[in-house]
């Protein structure tokens, strides 16, 4: 087992994929934290994120870091692993 990984808690894994989905459900995620959290909650590093999704690793740190630009394409590869693909949304107005 890979020394940086603890034993999973399955509810406490549930929970953050839910948490997850219910902040994405009510717009609360740019593309650069959406990633993150995906990443995150795979319990994936840059690279083996990268690796499993068939994206480059420079793309999926440009990506994080909010920089650069990306293909619709890779968007799908990122968000495929949560079941989700890229879409037009109607824009809401955001609470000042």
């Amino acid at each position: 087992m890979d020394k940086r990984l603890k034993p999973s808690d399955k509810a406490f894994e549930r929970k953050l994929v839910d948490d997850f989905f219910q902040h994405f459900g009510e717009g609360q995620f740019n593309l650069r934290d959406a990633t993150k959290a995906m990443r995150r909650i795979s319990r994936l590093t840059q690279p083996e994120f990268a690796k499993h999704r068939g994206i480059s690793l420079a793309t999926l740190r440009k990506l994080e870091a909010g920089n650069g630009s990306v293909t619709v394409e890779t968007l799908n590869k990122i968000g495929d692993i949560f079941g989700l693909e890229v879409g037009f949304v109607k824009k809401t107005k955001k609470q000042t």
